[in-house]
């Protein structure tokens, strides 16, 4: 019988199996095929965001066309997805490719320790019971969101026990809530908030979008028509791609218009939330925020949703803050009171870089916000490891299918040039540190300080930009001279900077 060692090892490790942990496991099996991976993910089930998200109506804000991969066409005719059709897809990428084989359910992992006397990681997760398990790697891949499964973010408001009802947080959405015929507070107003109100209001009595500041709400149609007329006439692959495409060059050029030109962008976006609601809706109030378009997210309803509820009346929008929680209810900085059965607390998520993992490189611990992000997706002097981070002003999965096929490139060039360590070494006393994101929204600005930082340009910089991220992932030059290749001290060979 061989010999067992007493962890075991595997080429690459990716960290989550969700929308792209999965996409990371294609692209390896794929690009790389004859590496060995694993998949640790801290759940019991697959799908991360899509399995863990299960308030009514949850859908992307993305359009199918760009959150789907580069690789599967999305077929359904709905363009704006809802959450159970997204975890069909992701689940079906994985059954198809037998990645299902490759993941380890209930492994949270905790801390990675790189040591580069062995060109590797150990990698330690805590499974159910709290007993902890170590598996070594060379390549650490982290495919874990941005954002903390554990809760979202509440904020301290005041006499929240005098209420008398229910209070529930989206992201830990009861399977028992009725509300059908009660009258509800929903309170926020970014991508869970429009969400929730037209969908909750097909069975409430009433809801109330509860609101401190206006956001910018853009109707989009539910169906890409050129789309399901292209999947018709095309074979799916070029339908797909062709839609695809056409999706992220209106999306480039709509954010440049917003940045470039904001007046016009924000009459734009207003005079479409006017025609919806009519000429007595009061929009100033209630749509026009006080920021310029994309200093945050803008919000997306398929076919109006949220205004048709608002006209139908089945919903009503009040913008003002909370001053306390009542037993009946909220009462308003502005005297004013609002009554409830239930409340539902839209009032953002806690980010968390890197799943919170706790890094050391040879026995000096990581502190991650010291740290510059090369190309978005790995760290300055943080050898082989990467981390599949998407775009904040366009889809999601657009970036970390980039960053998948990069880093299979990377695991390539290292085999061909017998190299056992890729580490991004900032050497360019030019390169300014900035912050990761630029977004002004509150959950972006509570937790930005523990974020990465990006530099003042490339490849440290980070673009938001699909098209300049192709020529630079897909088709720059990986040796770049920034990015450092060497060999543990032991094969006896110098750390080489290798010229393109």
């Amino acid at each position: 019988m061989a010999h067992q060692s007493s962890h075991e090892h595997f080429d690459v490790l990716i960290v989550g199996a969700g929308l792209s942990g999965i996409g990371a496991a294609y692209h390896l099996q794929k690009n790389c095929p004859s590496k060995s991976y694993v998949i640790l993910e801290g759940r019991d089930r697959s799908g991360g965001t899509w399995d863990l998200f299960r308030y009514p109506g949850i859908r992307s804000d993305s359009d199918m066309y760009t959150l789907g991969y580069s690789f599967k066409p999305w077929t359904d005719p709905k363009a704006i997805a809802d959450g159970p059709a997204i975890l069909r897809y992701v689940r079906e990428t994985a059954s198809e490719n037998q990645i299902d084989r490759n993941i380890r359910f209930g492994h949270m992992v905790k801390a990675a320790s790189w040591s580069s006397e062995d060109a590797a990681w150990t990698v330690e997760a805590e499974r159910a019971g709290g007993e902890r398990v170590r598996i070594t790697c060379n390549f650490l891949f982290m495919c874990s969101g941005y954002y903390d499964y554990e809760g979202g973010y509440m904020p301290d408001f005041e006499g929240v026990n005098d209420f008398r009802g229910r209070i529930v947080h989206p992201q830990e959405w009861p399977e028992d809530l009725d509300y059908r015929g009660k009258r509800v507070i929903v309170i926020g107003s970014g991508a869970t908030a429009v969400t929730l109100v037209p969908e909750m209001a097909k069975d409430a009595a009433h809801v109330t979008m509860l609101q401190r500041t206006p956001t910018y709400v853009v109707s989009r149609p539910e169906e890409d028509r050129l789309a399901n007329w292209l999947r018709r006439n095309l074979p799916a692959k070029l339908a797909y791609g062709i839609t695809r495409w056409k999706n992220v060059l209106f999306g480039m050029f709509f954010y440049n218009y917003c940045r470039t030109k904001p007046e016009k962008a924000k009459n734009l976006i207003l005079r479409g939330v006017r025609e919806q609601l009519g000429p007595d809706f009061d929009v100033e109030t209630h749509f026009t925020p006080n920021y310029n378009p994309w200093d945050q997210r803008l919000c997306l309803v398929p076919n109006g949703d949220l205004f048709k509820a608002l006209k139908a009346g089945s919903a009503s929008v009040v913008t003002d803050h909370i001053d306390r929680f009542t037993e009946k209810g909220i009462l308003l900085k502005s005297g004013k009171g609002l009554e409830a059965d239930i409340i539902v607390t839209a009032t953002g998520l806690r980010l968390k870089v890197l799943g919170g993992l706790s890094l050391t490189v040879d026995g000096r611990e990581v502190n991650l916000s010291e740290t510059m992000t090369y190309k978005g997706m790995m760290y300055s002097d943080v050898p082989n490891l990467a981390s599949a981070f998407g775009y904040t002003n366009a889809s999601w999965t657009l970036k970390c299918d980039l960053t998948c096929e990069y880093v299979c490139r990377l695991l390539n060039i290292m085999d061909e040039r017998g190299m056992k360590q890729a580490t991004p070494r900032l050497n360019d006393p030019e390169v300014q540190p900035e912050p990761w994101l630029d977004f002004t929204s509150g959950y972006v600005q509570r937790s930005i300080a523990m974020f990465p930082k990006q530099g003042t340009k490339k490849p440290w910089k980070l673009y938001q930009n699909y098209a300049l991220d192709l020529m630079s992932m897909k088709f720059g030059q990986v040796e770049d001279g920034v990015m450092e290749f060497s060999n543990p001290a032991s094969a006896r060979r110098e750390p080489e900077r290798l010229a393109g």
